[in-house]
């Protein structure tokens, strides 16, 4: 299972994969380490699986500020993420012609989604 650490721009900026996304998440955090860029207030997690609550746990004591993530979110992930104040988004889905989804579960107000409201 992959997971990434993404700038603002959506440049990725590491990807690591292990047979867990729980460790996957772990060695983007290690990398962060090791390249001196924690907090990365400035990034978001991707994981491409589900947001547990030990995945944004993690994100959250690594100082991120959003995880994104291709499926759903636990119940127990999105009450963790709006306590923390963290953003949390589930479902992802890019589309080629711009026409992307997702479902937000938490303080959207991070999120510029003008170009989405007209």
């Amino acid at each position: 299972m992959p997971a990434a650490l993404v700038d603002l721009e959506g440049n990725l900026l590491v990807v690591r994969e292990d047979v867990g996304r729980h460790n996957a998440v772990d060695k983007v955090i290690g990398w962060a380490l090791l390249e001196d860029r924690l907090p990365p207030r400035d990034c978001f997690l991707l994981v491409s699986s589900r947001a547990s609550f030990e995945i944004v746990q993690k994100a959250c004591m690594a100082g991120i500020p959003m995880v994104a993530c291709v499926s759903a979110a636990s119940s127990l992930a999105v009450e963790t993420a709006r306590e923390f104040g963290q953003t949390l988004v589930g479902f992802t889905r890019a589309r080629d012609d711009g026409d992307g989804r997702m479902n937000l579960y938490t303080h959207p107000e991070r999120l510029d989604l003008s170009a989405a409201e007209g």
